[in-house]
């Protein structure tokens, strides 16, 4: 079967469509979904073949884009369905959009970057806008590196891994807050990411107020397999509850939106559903990020 997929805002459709003799098919539904089959008889099976055109014109029309399949009619690397069963084969993997303007830094831009971090960890025992405005100013000399993974430049890794040490600081004065932490870490290669939760974080102290939440990031990072996405996934688990900030709240709403649709295709891929997994999301001794977990399950019936 030709298979067709919509991927735009909150919505992330497939629809396939394909001719037996003169029986006109279409399967239709929610990526991560098995979708539901319609059948249409036609006179002749020419008649079947001009539907199927004409429908495919529609949605192309629509903004659906066509994806490779195998000659079977699945999506490319998926299993076949075993004879005579009428549900819709998974769903490719969806393609996460950029998180990051590629680019290729120069010298200059890197050294600015190393500054920007080292000044940042100058910034101990300061006040939380203090520290606020040192993240952004580190940041903002992040964004010109294009997502580099901080391995390929050693000063630049020395200066990462120092600041990711912080989060499990003993001393509440040297701590860097976790959500500070995966925002400069939002600007790198998921790579980096990748090593803070397997290594730097991997046994934060007990009195750590981290503890809680870089533990749901190991088991996510474990379970989904996909740096990306589990630094996507961890950025919107550890953001904290903005009491009497609704702008703030409705973009976190919004962003969780957006991913969703994502984070249900891979888990398809893996013989799972968003549902399933959200239920079986544990926060451990987190209240912040159980509020977050609550709010993620919440919206999933409203965006149903």
């Amino acid at each position: 079967m030709r298979r067709f997929e919509f991927v735009q805002g909150t919505s992330a459709k497939f629809w396939m469509a394909d001719v037996d003799d003169t029986t006109f098919i279409v399967v239709y539904g929610r990526l991560g979904t098995a979708g539901q089959r319609k059948e249409k008889a036609f006179p002749t099976a020419e008649a079947a073949a001009r539907e199927r055109e004409k429908k495919i014109a529609e949605k192309l029309r629509e903004g659906y884009q066509e994806v490779a399949a195998s000659a079977g009619g699945a999506p490319a690397g998926s299993a076949p369905a075993p004879s005579g069963d009428k549900a819709a084969p998974p769903p490719a993997k969806l393609d996460l959009p950029p998180r990051v303007r590629p680019g290729e830094a120069t010298e200059a831009q890197r050294r600015a970057a190393v500054h920007a971090l080292s000044a940042l960890a100058a910034a101990r025992g300061r006040r939380s806008w203090a520290l606020g405005r040192a993240v952004r100013r580190a940041r903002r000399a992040l964004e010109p590196l294009g997502g580099l993974d901080p391995a390929t430049d050693a000063a630049l890794s020395a200066a990462v891994d120092a600041l990711m040490a912080r989060v499990v600081a003993p001393s509440a004065a040297d701590r860097l807050p976790l959500v500070r932490a995966i925002e400069l870490l939002s600007e790198l290669d998921a790579a980096a990411f990748a090593r803070a939760v397997r290594d730097t974080w991997k046994a934060p102290p007990a009195t750590s107020p981290a503890a809680g939440a870089l533990a749901v990031l190991g088991r996510q990072l474990e379970e989904l397999g996909d740096p990306e996405l589990g630094l996507r996934l961890g950025a919107l688990l550890v953001d904290r509850p903005h009491h009497g900030s609704m702008s703030a709240e409705v973009g976190w709403a919004l962003r969780w939106k957006a991913l969703s649709p994502y984070l249900a295709a891979h888990l398809a891929q893996r013989g799972r559903s968003l549902e399933e997994y959200l239920a079986g999301l544990d926060a451990g001794s987190d209240p912040h990020v159980a509020q977050r977990i609550a709010r993620m399950r919440a919206a999933r019936v409203d965006f149903a």
